[in-house]
């Protein structure tokens, strides 16, 4: 299987549902209604169904944690520092910045890449990864964000937990560990039901997100969402790889899942978060539209490096 032919499912889907939105084959409505499917019931199904899959192992070193969000803390770093040399950048976008600069984007994109790329011997670093990138990037964040809000550390606190009690994916984290640690595996109606649901994520998800690329303007700042998309498709995995291949010692599969899950392009998260805080909406929705673009291309490049061409 050559690079090529692991991403040319994945990004020609993309571009299906970008064409069928530019065309009005698909609404807004539509796109709208897939990618709210997608976040509630398809992937944590795919989650859930994959997490309670007999014969799936895998094991948790802190090596693959200090890899990834190693490489992550760099490109976040590097992102906020740039951003603080130009000028009218607030405080809140700095940290936007940052946090474009090193959210993957996982659940539309990473996904079905990895899966596609490495398949079982892929599928727990990932969802491993997924169950801790949500809430440590997403919390960092957001108390960055409302460093300067005046609230409380525990009001921060009860406000990030309300967040990730309400969130899908991370609920379908937690049952799926839940299941898997108390030797619970789904069979029957369950099962059948599960991966049904879990079976039209990858599509759903991909042409939601071509889709929904109709509404992000690239020219509203190109050059600072060319430079976001530079840290997030190159400096993020390259220090990812580093790390994983140079420092520390793991699997091959672990080291190429952290590598691909760093190479992503920016996340709707990003985005979502720069609507909520009312700053650089426009720059890091164009940094989105840029780095998905690019995201082939280089994704391409990496997995050659990593050896899947």
């Amino acid at each position: 299987m050559t690079a090529v032919s692991i991403i040319a499912p994945v990004f020609g889907i993309i571009v299906i549902g970008w064409a069928a939105a530019l065309t009005g084959l698909l609404s807004e409505r539509v796109s709208d209604g897939l990618s709210e499917y997608v976040f509630a019931i398809a992937v944590p199904a795919l989650i859930i169904g994959t997490l309670t899959r007999p014969g799936l192992t895998g094991e948790v070193t802190w090596s693959y944690w200090l890899a990834y969000f190693g490489g992550a803390g760099l490109s976040w770093l590097a992102g906020s520092l740039i951003a603080t040399r130009r000028a009218g950048i607030s405080r809140q976008g700095a940290v936007l910045h940052g946090f474009a600069a090193s959210q993957s984007n996982t659940i539309f994109v990473g996904v079905p890449t990895i899966l596609q790329a490495y398949g079982e011997a892929g599928a727990f670093p990932l969802f491993l990864l997924l169950a801790v990138h949500l809430p440590l990037m997403m919390g960092c964040a957001t108390f960055l964000i409302e460093a300067e809000g005046g609230r409380s550390l525990v009001q921060r606190l009860r406000g990030l937990g309300r967040v990730l009690a309400k969130n899908p994916i991370f609920v379908a984290l937690g049952i799926g560990m839940a299941l898997r640690l108390a030797g619970v595996v789904p069979t029957g109606v369950a099962r059948s039901l599960i991966d049904g649901f879990g079976s039209t994520a990858s599509t759903c998800a991909l042409v939601a997100l071509g889709a929904g690329l109709t509404r992000y303007k690239v020219l509203f700042d190109l050059p600072g969402a060319l430079v976001i998309a530079g840290l997030k498709l190159v400096v993020h995995p390259l220090a990812v790889w580093l790390l994983a291949t140079k420092l520390f010692t793991m699997p091959p599969a672990y080291a190429g899942v952290a590598t691909l899950f760093a190479a992503m392009p920016v996340g709707i998260n990003a985005y979502l978060l720069a609507v909520r805080y009312r700053a650089e909406t426009g720059l890091v929705a164009a940094s989105v539209l840029v780095s998905t673009l690019l995201a082939p291309v280089t994704t391409v490049l990496w997995l050659t490096l990593l050896g899947r061409a």
